[in-house]
């Protein structure tokens, strides 16, 4: 049953890239604006343009473009920047892992943070505590991520200047990074001033994307908290003398974090896609700060592998959703 599944859900995605790569490919050529014309000085010549348009296929029908660019897709060739000259591959996962990181670490702060407002609330619920939490909650989601970035840097780039407000990394750190993962890598090697550079530079935008993530994880995961509560076997634990606390840490948290596990995996990849403003505000050299590049630049090539690359991690962090779900509640696991 799990592995028909599987296989059903893999039968999807194909089917869904194929129709992404096919809306992306025609919206970029027919939008406005020569990619051909950014590329060539004032006063190029109708022939130096003739020959740049069939070097790229742009003379050939849209059809017959998308066929070629599909067939080098399948054999793993995205094509050549415009703007970069380089293979689109290349570019994309070289940062890719960047941005992995800093999603990775707003998930991990979203989920402290909503996690643990939610046990407060539902340990204090119908209390001032519960109320003030659900107001703190709605005012933090009323605020969108990159206006959340804005006010950090003012914070703590200008008037309290303690956080990197730009880059990756120190530019004064020697390391020869073998992988893109300079948190991992850092920690593998035992550079520790590496991973520290990199966490101070990655806090700020981690935190203006965790921010509304958090809000939402923590307002239905306390509801999910309380309505666990008044069942019978939380009962049964209070009667068995288990603290309040207790009995949420211990038995309520568990069952009630299964529906909570649908939302974050959700609002995970729109929490990716989010990296695209927030990375460019602050300086970030992740894949959203290369899509806003791509996109000024009409670097055709490059923004279809970007967009792909971004379809393919929502359709993979959804399907590990999934299956997550199912391997984790008993009922769906043996059904």
């Amino acid at each position: 049953m799990l592995l028909r599944s599987i296989l059903a859900r893999l039968l999807t995605t194909a089917v869904t890239l194929f129709g992404v790569a096919v809306v992306v490919f025609t919206l970029i050529r027919v939008a406005p604006g020569n990619p051909i014309a950014m590329m060539l000085p004032p006063g190029a010549s109708e022939e130096d343009i003739a020959q740049l348009t069939a070097l790229y296929g742009f003379d050939k029908s849209l059809p017959h473009q998308f066929v070629i660019w599909l067939g080098g897709v399948l054999q793993g060739d995205f094509g050549t920047s415009i703007t970069l000259r380089q293979p689109v591959d290349q570019l994309v996962l070289s940062r890719l892992p960047a941005t992995l990181e800093l999603s990775v670490m707003a998930l991990l702060i979203a989920l402290a943070l909503g996690g643990g407002a939610a046990v407060l609330g539902a340990r204090f619920r119908g209390s001032p505590t519960e109320t003030g939490l659900d107001l703190a909650s709605g005012a933090v989601l009323s605020v969108p991520d990159f206006l959340w970035g804005l006010l950090f840097v003012l914070c703590f780039g200008v008037l309290w200047p303690v956080l990197s407000i730009s880059g990756r990394i120190d530019p004064g750190l020697e390391f020869d990074f073998t992988t893109r993962f300079y948190v991992i890598e850092g920690l593998m090697r035992g550079r520790l001033d590496v991973v520290a550079s990199t966490l101070s530079h990655m806090l700020m935008p981690a935190m203006s994307l965790a921010l509304p993530l958090a809000a939402m994880v923590a307002q239905l995961l306390k509801q999910n908290l309380k309505e666990v509560l008044v069942q019978d076997y939380t009962t049964l634990s209070r009667v068995h003398g288990f603290s309040e606390t207790a009995v949420i840490l211990r038995d309520a948290l568990r069952n009630a974090a299964l529906p909570t596990l649908t939302l974050v995996g959700v609002q995970f990849t729109f929490l990716i896609g989010g990296t695209v403003i927030v990375e460019r505000l602050f300086a970030y050299e992740g894949l959203g700060n290369m899509a806003i590049d791509a996109v000024i630049n009409r670097d055709l090539p490059l923004i279809q592998g970007i967009v792909l690359l971004f379809a393919a991690l929502f359709i993979v962090i959804n399907l590990l959703v999934d299956l997550s779900y199912t391997l984790l509640n008993p009922r769906l696991r043996h059904g």
